[in-house]
């Protein structure tokens, strides 16, 4: 992807999106084998004001990617910079079939190194969630985000959401 184009499918993503300062990245589905050089950049979400998971355990996190990985119901989607270095990541699952909405993806987890927010990466991690979704007949795409999360909840905002919702959860 270059400029401002809109991505339409997975196979569409090259990336040197437009910024103040060009960056240059290429975004693309995490290749098997990746899952190790992944987990670490989950530190990106359990940095304040996120927290890391109660049942967090990064062995079972390394099965669960390698698993997504492989899965043509999942996608792992990296950005890496010119030089191979991950800069962010993005999780989408083919979630459910709702009678109201039709068919619902989901974006788990979408994190961008902290020293290079705000220079088009998550915008291009999640065009690239949005085409993945559609590829697979999607009528929407969702994530949660804590209410905490005001950084990304105006990323979010910038993005145009079709609604908004408030989720609510319980851990077992």
């Amino acid at each position: 992807m270059r400029g401002k184009s809109r991505i339409r499918s997975l196979s569409e993503l090259r990336g040197s999106p437009a910024s103040l300062s060009p960056v240059s990245f290429r975004v693309r589905a995490a290749e098997p084998g990746e899952e190790g050089r992944v987990v670490p950049l989950y530190e990106w979400l359990f940095a304040p004001p996120g927290s890391q998971p109660p049942s967090w355990d990064e062995r079972r996190a390394t099965v669960a990617l390698r698993e997504a990985i492989d899965s043509h119901d999942c996608v792992v989607i990296v950005a890496e910079d010119d030089s191979g270095e991950l800069v962010g990541f993005c999780t989408g699952y083919q979630d459910m079939h709702s009678v109201r909405f039709g068919y619902r993806a989901w974006v788990e987890d979408l994190a961008v190194d902290p020293d290079r927010r705000s220079q088009g990466i998550g915008k291009a991690l999640l065009d690239a969630a949005k085409a993945w979704a559609r590829e697979r007949g999607a009528t929407h795409l969702e994530l949660d985000s804590a209410d905490s999360r005001a950084d990304a909840h105006r990323f979010y905002e910038r993005e145009n959401p079709s609604w908004r919702s408030v989720c609510f959860a319980w851990e077992l």
